[in-house]
């Protein structure tokens, strides 16, 4: 029981780290050539879409009330267990906003953060569309619906495609008129989503936002066996962690030339735990220093998991160790990535749900080979987006760089792969925007208050790509830092006067 606690705690706190920041700076810019449209069927007609794929539940006619205006309500399932909803505001601007999903996904309808989202979309008069990608959370918590291939198979790529299929035809039925264009919005496993519909389905979406993708699904909880190992062999108490993070930003923080808090780029700061950090005297625990055990522990979770010399998975860059809680170690029982990563091996990466086995005696030397089947389903790494690409698609992508919950350094290596395979045309279609401070999703000591959606409708209907995103950092409701995010391989730089919290201070360039 406590075990199951921990784990929708672990999916509540992926859910709340979700982008709320979406239309923030929105700008009405109808297509030209498709003004506002009615429906032209009565919301209660819409049960007689149902078919033999998919079915329509409820047709429900929802008031306006506040910024939210009138919509039509439909709540459905595909087959066998995909749970949607899509919603069809009374006055339709023509465009799709599908917004994704949070850890193991299976998340009510009725979600409250997940109604808001829908609601921030409805109130520009967006068509939005959601699914539980084919289970019940409640019931089969974390990733224990593996027991089900095809329930595995939904929750990898399956549920978003045939959800998005399934709202552009009943937005179709409902308006006469068919969806002009098509958006998904998603962080986390909605990052993946994102980034998988790309590649697997380029004509589901005009444009994709996709926060912290965790596209190297299989490598994020290999990442995790190797991190708890050392966990487990040392453990690290709060105060060892709060010593680790103040000596790397005392080494860091000025290097980008600003002393905020906040680290431009990690990979510039060499910090090495035997050296930078303080050691305990005698090697006896105390306040304000650590072991040479916990010095180790350190060490490996900054270190690439290797197979035979080859890179796996990249060791975590520093400058997240103010999230390390909850995500590594937990003051009071198991870490979030103890959950995530458990649940992963013995449900869904060995094929036999349920088994008791002991995840951390994963070696990924000897045992890599035998989880490719999963890693095939669930994994988001092809660098092949020329279809996508081809059709008109672009994609506005996000990552902290203080995320504690998966490694920023996916975003900067799946990136450079696209750019070797695509080639220096890439930002033409797709640009990634490293987030410094920000945590998973949101949060953190940097700007991590920010509209992407927006830049992306505008870069999709009118040619404009995004030169910046302004970012705000915002602290009990007031806006206390302003910074541009600037396109991977730029980073803000301090123009050398004016405040350090103000944007006008900073141009995007590359050091």
């Amino acid at each position: 029981m406590k075990l199951a606690v921990q784990a929708l705690a672990a999916i509540g706190v992926t859910l709340v780290a979700q982008n709320s920041s979406q239309f923030r700076d929105w700008k009405d810019t109808a297509l030209a050539d498709n003004p506002q449209i009615k429906p032209k069927q009565a919301c209660a007609a819409m049960v007689s879409q149902t078919t033999y794929d998919f079915s329509i539940v409820s047709a429900t006619v929802v008031p306006a009330a506040g910024e939210t205006p009138e919509y039509c309500r439909l709540v459905g399932l595909i087959q066998p267990e995909i749970r949607l909803e899509v919603n069809l505001p009374a006055m339709w601007n023509g465009r799709l906003y599908m917004f994704g999903n949070g850890g193991y996904a299976g998340e009510a309808m009725d979600n409250p953060g997940r109604q808001s989202g829908a609601k921030r979309a409805l109130a520009k008069d967006f068509a939005t569309a959601q699914t539980n990608t084919g289970h019940d959370a409640a019931v089969e918590p974390l990733a224990t619906f593996g027991s089900t291939p095809q329930k595995v198979i939904d929750y990898a790529f399956r549920a978003v495609h045939v959800t998005a299929v399934t709202a552009k035809a009943l937005a179709s039925a409902y308006y006469a008129a068919p969806a002009r264009r098509a958006y998904f919005d998603g962080c986390s496993t909605g990052g993946r989503q994102g980034l998988i519909s790309a590649q697997r389905f380029p004509d589901d979406f005009d444009g994709i936002v996709n926060g912290a993708p965790v596209l190297n699904f299989s490598g994020t909880m290999i990442g995790y066996v190797e991190v708890q190992k050392a966990l487990a062999a040392a453990p690290l108490t709060q105060d060892a962690i709060k010593t680790v993070g103040e000596a790397v930003i005392a080494k860091c923080d000025a290097l980008d030339g600003v002393k905020d808090g906040v680290i431009d780029d990690p990979r510039k700061c060499a910090f090495t735990p035997s050296s930078d950090l303080p050691k305990c005297s005698g090697d006896t625990a105390a306040t304000g220093c650590l072991t040479a055990a916990q010095i180790h522990t350190v060490e490996v979770i900054y270190s690439p998991v290797l197979r035979n010399d080859t890179q796996v998975f990249p060791g975590w860059v520093v400058g997240a160790e103010a999230g390390w809680t909850p995500w590594f170690v937990a003051p009071n029982g198991r870490g979030i990535q103890w959950n995530f990563g458990e649940t992963y091996l013995k449900n869904l990466a060995f094929g036999r749900p349920g088994a008791n086995y002991d995840w951390l005696a994963f070696n990924v030397n000897t045992d890599l080979d035998k989880i490719q089947s999963s890693r095939a389903l669930l994994d988001a790494t092809d660098p092949d987006l020329s279809r996508f690409k081809a059709r008109g698609g672009k994609i506005v992508s996000y990552f902290g760089w203080a995320d504690p919950a998966l490694n920023p350094m996916m975003g900067v290596g799946y990136y450079e792969s696209v750019m070797k395979t695509m080639g220096p045309s890439t930002p033409d279609f797709y640009r990634l925007f490293m987030v410094p401070g920000m945590s998973h999703c949101a949060g953190g000591a940097g700007t991590s208050t920010f509209d992407a959606l927006t830049p992306l409708v505008q870069w999709v209907e009118k040619g404009v790509a995004p030169a910046t995103i302004p970012a705000s950092r915002v602290v009990d409701g007031k806006v206390v830092r302003t910074r541009p995010l600037c396109p991977y391989p730029q980073t803000a730089i301090y123009k050398g006067s004016g405040s350090t919290d103000d944007a006008g201070s900073f141009t995007c360039g590359v050091r």
